[in-house]
């Protein structure tokens, strides 16, 4: 499959690719372009070229453009939840919410920038400008590059892309190798519903040719990255040598405190649902599980007897609850941090195990001791439920609070009073009162704490982080005041 650039889908400059294989089945997909630093500068000028013309769109022409779009992927969705499924991994039925959440992301992005109103604010309050008018309005930032991980490919696009054409610029979106071909079918769907030529391109490669061209050029006004910590630092450096603007989603060692007053079969429930979402691959998943010591034997039975009924398998088969990891590297750093816990002290309840090269089966490790790695800053991005005791809700605001981390976090407790207490005292983006961290309502202002990130997406938080504000002021035109 090519990729999109300059008006046309192309293969790279010398026709290199890379392969795009099932985990599943370890059977290749298909190809797509390996991009040379030549592709890279032609994807950059030609988004230059665009992003006056469509700057120059107004609202509501590129919202109907959007919304056709919307209805196109709706029409699509069996075709593309079984594509999404195939070279991710996740089980259909997740992939077919995905999908659908693409559709109402760019509906609602059309819908939300129709409120985005500017001021008109009244200057009477100073000496000496009394009688001018000082109007503001949001304005397009240019040229945005987005960078998609491979674990939501299409919802993160979504977040990316909408918010950012909605509002007058042209996106370069570089895809995870692992995970492209979703992202260029659906950009297939876009310039069929009518998006003028360059306003969004799609570069495949390498991140070392690719990434680092696109965050280090001077033709980029914003770069939205959603990845590692260690890549997003690496790319705020990069920014800053041209201050482009920066929102960045980056790693998470999510805190689940279940308290003693807590429901224990929702937190179970909540818990399971998070942590196996994306087959445990999920930057906002609940990671660490803080549960008070007079629980912790109820909790890990119920958490045990749970994880058992949930079946392993192929993705595209109803009722398999989980698939593999994205690939044996995955698999290899998973089970590798499975073994540093069990080596510091934990105990092995369910699981530890690699099953096929393919899947590695849901862990539960009790005897986690707040100082092991796993219980601070070691994010384990797989099926893998540590779960650590405490004594006072001291203690569980503490554990949380102690990795470097600080993107979601969840809370289990009956106790209103306490629930709010506790979450106003941890550290995170978002704190998910009986629920788990894993919530996120479209219009959530989403984004991180500490290490987890700079900015927020959602339907209100994204549309500021892709526009700025014009001020104009007229002077002397009132003749109102004396």
């Amino acid at each position: 499959m090519d990729m999109y650039t300059n008006g046309k889908w192309r293969a790279s400059r010398d026709g290199k690719t890379v392969e795009v294989c099932n985990p599943t089945t370890k059977q290749v997909i298909d190809s797509v372009p390996f991009a040379t630093s030549e592709d890279v500068q032609d994807a950059l000028e030609a988004a230059q070229s665009a992003k006056k013309g469509w700057a120059r769109t107004p609202l509501w022409k590129r919202g109907e453009t959007m919304l056709r779009f919307s209805e196109l992927i709706l029409q699509h969705k069996e075709r593309l939840s079984s594509l999404l499924s195939q070279e991710v991994g996740k089980p259909i039925g997740q992939s077919e919410s995905e999908i659908e959440t693409v559709a109402r992301l760019f509906n609602s992005f059309v819908g939300q920038a129709k409120t985005m109103y500017g001021l008109n604010i009244p200057l009477d309050q100073q000496a000496g400008v009394e009688n001018d008018i000082y109007l503001t309005r949001k304005e397009p930032l240019g040229v945005i590059v987005g960078v998609v991980p491979f674990n939501f490919p299409a919802e993160l696009f979504s977040q990316k892309v909408a918010p950012a054409i909605v509002t007058g610029n042209v996106v370069i979106i570089k895809p995870a190798n692992v995970a492209p071909l979703t992202i260029l079918e659906m950009t297939k769907l876009l310039y069929e519903a009518g998006l003028p030529d360059n306003v969004l391109q799609i570069i495949t490669g390498a991140g070392k040719v690719v990434g680092e061209m696109l965050t280090q050029s001077p033709l980029v006004n914003a770069i939205s990255l959603t990845g590692s910590t260690e890549t997003g630092i690496r790319t705020a450096i990069n920014a800053a040598k041209n201050l482009s603007r920066l929102k960045l989603e980056l790693g998470g060692n999510d805190p689940l405190i279940v308290f003693e007053d807590a429901d224990l079969e929702l937190a179970v429930e909540q818990t399971v649902f998070g942590r196996t979402l994306m087959n445990g691959q999920t930057c906002c998943a609940n990671k660490r599980m803080i549960v008070h010591r007079s629980k912790v034997n109820d909790f890990t039975d119920l958490l045990t007897e749970r994880l058992k009924q949930i079946q392993v398998g192929n993705p595209l088969n109803r009722g398999v609850g989980m698939g593999p990891l994205i690939d044996e590297e995955a698999l290899r750093t998973v089970h590798s941090q499975v073994q540093t816990t069990i080596g510091q002290g934990a105990k092995v309840v369910l699981g530890a195990e690699i099953v096929d090269n393919t899947w590695y089966l849901p862990t539960v490790l009790t005897n986690v001791e707040p100082t092991f790695e796993v219980a601070r800053d070691l994010e384990i991005f797989g099926p893998v439920f540590p779960i650590i005791s405490f004594n006072t809700d001291e203690e569980a605001i503490e554990i949380a609070n102690s990795s470097i981390y600080g993107l979601n976090a969840s809370v289990f407790t009956r106790d209103i009073n306490r629930a709010m207490s506790v979450s106003y005292q941890i550290e995170s983006g978002i704190v998910a009162v009986n629920n788990t961290g894993t919530y996120r309502p479209d219009t959530a202002f989403f984004g991180g704490y500490k290490m987890s990130g700079l900015g927020r997406e959602g339907l209100i938080g994204a549309l500021e982080e892709v526009t700025q504000t014009k001020s104009v002021a007229i002077r002397n035109c009132l003749n109102l005041f004396e």
